[in-house]
């Protein structure tokens, strides 16, 4: 076991997504995973009934008492789902995790189309959550918002990924699994470097619930273990893509990965 992750995101009771999916991620991986829970959500495949918020003393209390006892090679952030939480998170990791990798995933809309971002915190994640990121995982309806602009193709997505490096990230990985077509390719913006695009056939598939989660924490646990941002990449997107291709087929709508296939094979 190599690698000390902790995660600040929300809880899926179903499993799939969530702190559960980053836990699941960062140990088929091989990491340690830790966490501090920013919200319980009451969902499934088909999508989200209810969200209670976890006060933002109480998300701070817990990371804090585990980056002092346990430490952390990487953070990953996920649903940061109000203002208050956001800039709790912002000033804790400035305060008690600066130089440590930070992986941003601005979660804003689940799979299943549920908002897991309140409108007024577009705005908090811009300014207090991005600058802190060492890489930012938005997919493209996020890129969207992020950057201000439709994203129509790829030439798009660097247009996209250069604004939104603007706002102070160090790297951006624009994820465009929304995209049509029967190819997927991301594209990894990093300042002062080329533009990588990372190319792959689709996976005709519904289960896809939690992908956005599990490829921020795969990322994260990469970098936790002292892998460069593209190899972290490279080897975060091929895990998913075998989650998916190896994906049990549950529930009665975005069905779950499997997230456990480095160790089941």
């Amino acid at each position: 076991m190599k690698g000390r992750v902790l995660i600040i995101a929300g809880s899926d009771c179903s499993g799939g997504a969530g702190i559960q999916a980053d836990i699941k991620s960062v140990t088929a991986l091989g990491g340690y995973a830790a966490t501090a829970i920013t919200a319980l959500t009451v969902q499934n495949t088909t999508g989200v009934f209810d969200v209670l918020g976890i006060d933002p003393d109480m998300i701070v209390h817990q990371a804090t008492v585990t980056i002092d006892d346990i430490g952390a090679d990487a953070l990953k952030t996920g649903m940061l789902h109000s203002v208050p939480v956001i800039t709790a998170v912002a000033e804790f990791i400035k305060s008690k995790a600066d130089g440590v990798p930070v992986v941003v995933d601005p979660v804003m809309v689940s799979q299943s189309g549920s908002r897991l971002l309140q409108e007024d915190a577009v705005e908090a994640l811009i300014t207090h959550m991005v600058p802190l990121a060492t890489v930012l995982t938005p997919n493209i309806p996020e890129a969207e918002v992020l950057s201000g602009m439709k994203i129509t193709s790829e030439a798009d997505m660097i247009a996209a990924a250069h604004k939104i490096g603007d706002l102070g990230c160090e790297a951006v990985l624009i994820k465009g699994g929304h995209a049509d077509g029967d190819k997927i390719v991301d594209i990894l913006w990093r300042r002062d470097r080329d533009i990588e695009g990372f190319e792959d056939t689709r996976i005709p598939s519904e289960n896809n619930h939690g992908t956005g989660c599990s490829l921020a924490s795969a990322i994260a646990t990469g970098l936790a273990q002292g892998m460069g941002l593209s190899d972290s990449v490279a080897r975060a997107r091929a895990y998913v893509r075998e989650a998916i291709r190896t994906a049990p087929d549950y529930g009665k709508g975005n069905g779950p990965l499997n997230h456990a296939h480095p160790v089941t094979g």
